[in-house]
Parts: structure tokens; C-alpha cells; sequence
């Protein structure tokens, strides 16, 4: 299995907007794409005093269904435009994990 972890950051003030966003939309709109060997996909918040960090976390059976997602580039992260516009910044690469042990 392959854990693909990617971090972005907001201000406080759009946090929330950025996580509704998140939850409303763009995860909704990547499990409705059915990718076979997808598994899932986490979100984790981490609230500071001048930003807030947001990490994503996709579970893959196979970098090939990996692919299937991010396309050949899969490294480059995936950020859609009204994401973007809420973040203050983003990692532009994600990372790729081989899951030796799971839950």
C-alpha cells in the first residue's frame, strides 16, 4: 500500500472555510471518482497561533492506481484553484509512502 501525504497552510481567519471546502467538495468529488485502488483519504488539522496546518493523507493499493489520480507527474501535488485562493502556502510536491505495517 502507498500513504501519498501532502501539507498546505492557511491563516486562521480562512481555516475553516479552507476545511469546508475540503470536506464539502473536494474530497467528496475524488471519492465519487471511483478510482480503483484508492482506499481512502484523511484530513488532519493542526491549529497555531499565526497559521494553520492541514495535512492530506490518500491511501493507494499500487503507485498504478496512484496514477490514476495524479497522472504520470503523480509527485507534483494536486491543488485545485478555490484551494489554492485559501492557502497562504502549500507544499508543491507530495510524499509517497510505502505502508510496511497498517492498522
Amino acid at each position: 500500500m502507498i500513504a501519498r501525504s501532502w501539507r498546505g497552510w492557511t491563516s486562521p481567519e480562512s481555516a475553516d472555510a479552507y476545511e469546508s471546502l475540503l470536506k464539502g467538495d473536494i474530497i467528496p468529488g475524488i471519492e465519487a471518482l471511483d478510482i480503483p485502488g484508492f482506499q481512502g483519504i484523511e484530513l488532519w488539522r493542526l491549529d497555531g497561533p499565526s497559521e494553520v496546518e492541514f495535512v492530506t493523507t490518500m491511501w493507494f493499493d499500487s503507485i498504478d492506481a496512484l496514477r490514476m489520480f495524479a497522472g504520470e507527474d503523480y509527485e507534483t501535488a494536486v491543488v485545485p484553484p478555490r484551494a489554492r485562493a485559501l492557502l497562504s502556502r502549500f507544499e508543491g510536491q507530495s510524499r509517497h509512502y510505502t505502508v510496511e505495517k497498517a492498522r
